[in-house]
């Protein structure tokens, strides 16, 4: 299986200096997080890990090179990527054939969480967390009668139930497929505005029922890292947690 992976952003809500590398190279316990995705992926089994790159992409590739890890992991560049992350996501779109587990780059998580979702039976699902942050930063997967009926920040269509996306999902070779027709009319009207999740959204929403389903990681440790606090978070609460890869 792959894994294609967004981590083409600034970060510039870290509130970091223009030149401060990817939030991938951000280190916990002595690791990038790329090199925790890294480990973790090859654990499990995955066959190579795509990344879509842009903001300073020349320094993950020496930590690819320092980690010796060239021949699993292979960069796509997207020059675009200051127009937003569907950009990025439109620059991978090639690359979604065959089973593929989508990634955001900047989510610090415990092995289990991912080795859950790959597991799933579920063919085509979205690691959710019924424990939702506050605020409308977190992107929302929300139910009608047990339906998934949307998938976005800020959700226009009614709903009884929802809880959180973690960056993370899996998708079946005939969903993957669908990917880059979604995105397209983005890319065509240069909608710098857009989330990129509004491309999962609308397959979402114009598929049947039962296409996407869910799998629900909630209790496993895992946060994404947008904002100052997350790092804190990310190093005083989830590190000490995460439970150390099998020998």
């Amino acid at each position: 299986m792959k894994a294609i992976m967004l981590a083409a952003g600034v970060g510039s809500r870290l509130q970091r200096s223009a030149d401060a590398p990817p939030k991938v190279l951000l280190q916990f316990g002595g690791k990038t997080l790329l090199q925790r995705h890294v480990e973790i992926l090859q654990y499990l089994g995955f066959d190579e890990l795509v990344m879509g790159v842009g903001h300073n992409a020349h320094m993950i590739r020496v930590e690819i090179d320092r980690l010796g890890a060239g021949d699993f992991v292979r960069t796509v560049d997207n020059p675009d990527y200051m127009l937003g992350a569907i950009f990025t996501l439109w620059a991978l779109r090639a690359e979604f054939e065959g089973p593929v587990v989508f990634m955001d780059g900047d989510v610090l998580y415990d092995h289990r969480l991912m080795g859950q979702l790959i597991n799933s039976p579920k063919e085509t699902c979205f690691a959710i967390d019924r424990n939702v942050r506050p605020g409308d930063d977190p992107v929302k997967l929300c139910f009608q009668d047990g339906d998934i009926v949307d998938f976005h920040k800020v959700p226009d269509q009614p709903y009884d139930d929802f809880a959180e996306w973690i960056g993370f999902l899996r998708l079946s070779p005939d969903i993957a497929a669908r990917v880059a027709e979604s995105a397209r009319p983005y890319i065509e009207a240069r909608d710098t505005k857009v989330i990129y999740e509004q491309t999962f959204r609308n397959l979402v929403q114009t598929l049947p029922k039962n296409s996407f389903s869910v799998e629900d990681i909630t209790g496993l440790p895992w946060t994404e890292i947008d904002f100052p606090e997350d790092l804190v978070k990310a190093e005083n609460e989830i590190l000490p947690i995460l439970a150390p890869l099998p020998a």
